[in-house]
């Protein structure tokens, strides 16, 4: 999906503007994932230079890892954005966009580490760890 489109952390003092090509909805099933939003990450990722974040001084950078860290407001604590060190791509949550986006549902991953508390039953391709094409930490690379 091409074009500009926006979004904002829960109370606003975060917002971010994208330009270009957005991948498809990934939704991670990982630990880390589970735990900081309470069920997944549904996530697109775009080009780091295509990217601009306003309210900077409110978001926080949390190393979830030694090769990825987790951005989200210090102000409400919206999960906003995931990043491996030295990519130059940056995942953003879907659900931080202003609506309509027309982005559409691309797959599942790490659903080995998926909730017992839930079923996959949408059809998308499911992947026990991460899949091709998508940035995942390093540790955590299919093999």
């Amino acid at each position: 999906m091409t074009n500009e489109c926006s979004g904002s952390c829960l109370c606003g003092a975060v917002r971010f503007r994208t330009k270009g090509i957005l991948r498809g909805v990934v939704y991670c099933h990982c630990s880390q994932c589970r735990k900081q939003t309470g069920l997944y990450y549904a996530a697109t990722d775009v080009d780091v230079s295509n990217v601009t974040i306003e309210g900077e001084d409110q978001l926080t950078w949390y190393a979830a890892s030694d090769f990825a860290r987790r951005g989200f407001c210090k102000i409400c604590g919206s999960a906003l954005f995931w990043k491996r060190l030295g990519a130059d791509k940056l995942s953003i949550l879907a659900g931080a966009f202003d609506l309509p986006v027309g982005l559409t549902a691309e797959s599942h991953i790490f659903v080995a580490d998926k909730g017992d508390f839930y079923d996959i039953a949408d059809g998308l391709p499911q992947y026990q760890r991460g899949s091709p094409g998508v940035i995942v930490a390093k540790e955590c690379e299919q093999e």
